[in-house]
């Protein structure tokens, strides 16, 4: 079976989306729900360092910066070598909506991966569940 392109995951958040914009897109916010520790610039050709206490690291490369709107980048595949230099497209789209913010993240990029890989598309449609929700409590308790 090949591999899908695509992960989409959509939340509706009770937050301004200033709120979640800084949620998504500082070094703090990120470091408070997806890593342990993020460093870096957040600006267009920049990288980001995020790490994790378990000792895992990744290069976010950053592609659009439109303040609270969208906030993509580039980085490696989880669990394919890391040599391999082919990456995938992370992008948060904000939109104010009635009761607070819709976001929208999309991965992009996973087609590219030999179907042998597609345990590190499964492993990415897991994490984005388990990070979103880390997200969400992350905003309710900031």
């Amino acid at each position: 079976m090949p591999i899908p392109n695509t992960i989409t995951r959509t939340l509706e958040l009770p937050h301004p989306t200033d709120k979640v914009w800084a949620a998504v897109t500082t070094p703090e916010g990120l470091a408070g729900w997806f890593g342990n520790k993020v460093e870096g610039d957040v600006a267009v050709g920049n990288d980001l360092v995020m790490t994790w206490n378990e000792g895992h690291v990744a290069h976010l490369s950053v592609k659009v910066v439109d303040p609270t709107t969208v906030f993509a980048y580039c980085w490696h595949v989880y669990g394919v070598p890391q040599e391999d230099p082919r990456r995938t497209y992370v992008e948060f789209v904000l939109s104010p909506s009635a009761t607070g913010t819709t976001l929208t993240v999309t991965e992009s990029g996973f087609a590219q991966l030999p179907d042998e890989w597609l345990s590190s598309y499964e492993g990415n449609v897991g994490g984005w569940k388990s990070e979103l929700g880390e997200l969400a409590d992350y905003l309710a308790a900031s």
